[in-house]
């Protein structure tokens, strides 16, 4: 598709290094868009031009399709021995990144339902639940090879630990997709989120069992997202029907301390259903409604209880929410099959005051070949947003630039898992270096060169 395609269809523009998104003229792309056919929006170009398999840089294994200037790093497979030569967890997910010196602690997850001492899954660390074998590992990565120094676990006993987010006050709080609980076999309830320091530089049994931070509710969370200026935390429900939350702190990074779970509603349009119907740049008037109890007895039999509350009081449905990152003081989230072809939707949140926000979608997929599927997303340089694709079939790490185009970056090419995907994507700070993962077989790759 040409670059004026691109922007007829999208009916909007990234502006600025902090990629504000804005939209021009939406009545005349509006209707230029509805003139264009579904084959005119397939992909025919790249912002970083065509993509071509490359070998990883450190082993000469290929595993990716990149533009040309791009290479890559590949390390910490799934079973290869970690710094104490325990194996490394599989199934891959989201990831946060931390300056600390010379090196970078990227702080991963792992998506794994399975029962602790199965293959593959998370132990090393004080459990929350000793049944459970999800979790969190921390790789210290050397600022200048790319490579890996150091690795080991840093949270265990969780389940189905899936996306997140980073926090401003420099912790990364890990989201369990699951309200499975006793009835299931566990131990103790899930369906929370947690708290993991970088701090520990070192594979140090910590001293205390991890927090389960209740008051963020107990539902299939996905990611997060914190505005710095008020440390309030938007939260991603991976279901569907499902909602869109916030929770505002009593205390600012002091999420265990206790606040207030709250849902997104849009003013005057009680359950307001953001699921097919929408127009790209229109604005909607929000407000949020409390959760009397983000903690539900029976959320492990109903995993929309925390739904079924802010619902009954005319909060808005989405349908599968998953990627949720802050850049600028705007909140972007995914809804992985919204929109008219189930194909993705991209909105965005932009908080007034009080109890008062404006929504906005900002993309919806028409087309499999334009986008299929968003999952986690993260902001790089000149308002680039990285979209991870999850569709099981040809996966593709998308970006969407600041002059409307959406184009690929990369392709998973791993022999015999093409249709797995892209999870974690996350820049460091200096915005030079994208990693990301591919969930199975468990890759986690760093990515330089000329953005």
């Amino acid at each position: 598709m040409s670059n004026l395609n691109r922007r007829k269809f999208l009916h909007s523009a990234l502006v600025g290094s902090g990629a504000i998104l804005c939209f021009q003229g939406l009545s005349e792309r509006s209707k230029l868009f509805k003139t264009q056919t579904i084959s005119a929006l397939e992909n025919k170009t790249s912002l970083y031009g065509a993509l071509n398999p490359k070998s990883s840089a450190n082993t000469g294994e290929t595993f990716l399709s990149l533009p040309q200037g791009f290479q890559y790093n590949v390390f910490s497979k799934s079973g290869s021995p970690m710094t104490n030569g325990q194996p490394t967890p599989r199934a891959h997910d989201g990831m946060g990144i931390f300056d600390i010196g010379s090196n970078w602690a990227l702080i991963r997850n792992h998506e794994i339902f399975a029962f602790a001492g199965s293959g593959g899954t998370v132990s090393g660390t004080t459990p929350y639940d000793s049944q459970a074998g999800g979790g969190t590992t921390t790789l210290l990565i050397d600022k200048t090879s790319r490579l890996p120094i150091n690795q080991f676990v840093s949270l265990s006993g969780t389940s189905t630990n899936c996306a997140g987010g980073t926090t401003p006050w420099n912790t990364w709080i890990s989201c369990e997709e699951t309200t499975a609980g006793t009835v299931a076999g566990y131990a103790r309830p899930h369906g929370y989120c947690f708290e993991v320091s970088p701090s520990n530089q070192r594979p140090a049994e910590p001293s205390s069992t991890p927090i389960a931070l209740t008051q963020l509710g107990r539902f299939r969370h996905e990611a997060i997202a914190v505005d710095r200026r008020g440390g309030i935390v938007y939260l991603t429900e991976d279901n569907t029907p499902a909602g869109f939350y916030r929770f505002v702190p009593d205390n600012y990074g002091k999420l265990a301390a206790g606040g207030k779970l709250q849902m997104l509603a849009v003013k005057n349009q009680p359950n307001f259903d953001a699921r097919t119907g929408q127009t790209v740049g229109t604005r909607y008037l929000v407000n949020w409604v409390n959760i009397p109890e983000p903690d539900p007895a029976n959320a492990e039999s109903d995993s929309l209880a925390v739904f079924k509350q802010g619902h009954a009081q005319g909060a808005a449905v989405f349908s599968r929410l998953e990627g949720c990152f802050a850049e600028n003081f705007r909140i972007y989230f995914t809804s992985t099959d919204g929109g008219n072809q189930g194909l993705g939707q991209v909105w965005e949140y932009r908080h007034r005051k009080l109890n008062s926000g404006i929504l906005k979608l900002v993309f919806e997929s028409p087309n499999a070949s334009v986008l299929n599927k968003p999952d986690n997303i993260c902001f790089g340089q000149r308002g680039n947003l990285f979209i991870c694709e999850d569709n099981l079939s040809e996966i593709f790490l998308r970006v969407l630039s600041p002059d409307g185009m959406m184009s690929n970056f990369a392709k998973n090419v791993v022999p015999g898992f093409q249709d797995q995907e892209f999870a974690g994507s996350i820049f460091s700070s200096d915005k030079q270096t994208l990693f990301v993962n591919i969930q199975s077989p468990g890759l986690t790759f760093a990515i330089w060169g000329n953005w």
